[in-house]
């Protein structure tokens, strides 16, 4: 039975090609997470034995995530989501590092709780330096190291986008942002579990991740802080984690994002290299059955598992409806703001007029896609874009 069975029934076939927005749970996770919500459920800050076997399970996996990107273990900090390690590192670092400087820097395509973390620091008197792409989304190493000033405490440039899959010359920017003394975050929500992310051959201070992208559970993330950076916790109210987050642990999360890692260890390389064949089988292909249609993102330099393609004379939303009535889940972008109707930041940043970034498609493969997925939704695609066409014309 597929994974699309277990979870939709076997009456409809559904598709799923959103991987972006959050990936199933590995049934391997669940398995491993179990026993933690009732024989081994204990408060890992309590001193009983209940409470110590809690701590032990937590800090071993605090070591699988630490050796997965290449840190120390006592460099991890568990957290709830990619969205509070973003959080945590950008306002964290201003907060600490005021004294010494109020200039942040960020890229124009950074997730929306970047930005916002960006805009919420402005306010309180921080300064903001933007720094814009190029068409296929990449951000130039030597316009980050001319925005670099002699207030500037913080850099942050995602890994790999969210939206278009480009992937970003991190080990570049981390190299200049060492030799100037500046903090280096890297949000790597996307690439964590994907591609290789490792600490020091990215010359990272900071990286965000989020389980809920690497077939673990939603709800657990973590951030990683190169041991001697100056941040300030977010969240007050406990000592929990060194005294950098104060809150009960989620003991099932926790461990559910070790296996999940563990299980990516394993099967990285081979899923990597599927993925990319799918993926370049639709990059290859849409463009000779659709008219009209524009790759977003750069054609190597991007993530295996993300397609970003606008069409001409279409409407994304009703794109998303028309090809999730014949059973197919997919996405014009950022799950977060999926709801927001106006054009992706993202593709603006880019230089996609409105009209072609209204008509945005994202495909994100993931464990359980197969070349059959692929091959229906060739076929479905084109029938809709030519409907949708005539319908508009």
């Amino acid at each position: 039975m597929k994974w699309s069975d277990c979870i939709m029934g076997p009456v409809m076939k559904r598709i799923y090609f959103d991987y972006a927005a959050t990936a199933p749970a590995d049934p391997l996770v669940l398995e491993a997470m179990r026993p933690y919500f009732f024989e081994k459920f204990g408060n890992a800050s309590s001193p009983h034995t209940i409470g110590q076997e809690a701590k032990r399970a937590v800090e071993e996996a605090r070591e699988v995530v630490a050796n997965f990107i290449g840190a120390l273990t006592e460099e991890i900090v568990f957290t709830s989501s990619g969205t509070e390690s973003n959080n945590h590192a950008l306002i964290g670092v201003a907060q600490a590092l005021a004294p010494k400087g109020n200039h942040l820097i960020i890229s124009k395509i950074e997730h929306h709780c970047v930005t916002e973390s960006a805009a919420h620091l402005e306010k309180q008197g921080f300064q903001i330096s933007r720094i814009k792409v190029d068409q296929d989304g990449l951000v130039n190493p030597v316009d980050i190291q001319n925005a670099i000033t002699d207030k500037t405490i913080l850099v942050s440039v995602m890994h790999a986008n969210n939206e278009i899959g480009t992937v970003q010359p991190i080990a570049e920017i981390g190299k200049i942002t060492r030799t100037k003394g500046v903090v280096f975050h890297i949000d790597a929500v996307q690439s964590v579990g994907h591609i290789p992310v490792n600490v020091s051959e990215l010359n990272a201070d900071m990286i965000s991740m989020s389980v809920h992208k690497f077939y673990g559970p939603p709800g657990v993330g973590a951030l990683y802080i190169r041991k001697g950076t100056k941040i300030l916790p977010l969240l007050r109210g406990g000592d929990q984690e060194r005294g950098r987050r104060a809150a009960t642990l989620n003991l099932p999360g926790i461990i559910g994002m070790a296996k999940a890692l563990q299980i990516c260890q394993q099967t990285m390389s081979e899923e990597s290299s599927v993925q990319k064949r799918l993926r370049d089988k639709i990059i290859t292909e849409v463009p000779k059955r659709i008219e009209q249609s524009k790759l977003n993102g750069h054609l190597q330099m991007r993530l295996p598992n993300n397609v970003n393609f606008s069409f001409s004379g279409v409407d994304g939303e009703a794109l998303l409806m028309s090809l999730d009535m014949v059973g197919i889940c997919a996405s014009m972008g950022s799950a977060c703001t999926s709801g927001a109707m106006e054009a992706s930041h993202v593709l603006r940043a880019i230089g996609l007029p409105e009209e072609l970034a209204y008509g945005s498609l994202r495909i994100s493969l993931g464990r359980w896609n197969t070349e059959g997925d692929v091959d229906y939704f060739l076929e479905q695609l084109p029938v809709i874009i030519n409907r949708l066409r005539a319908v508009s014309s």
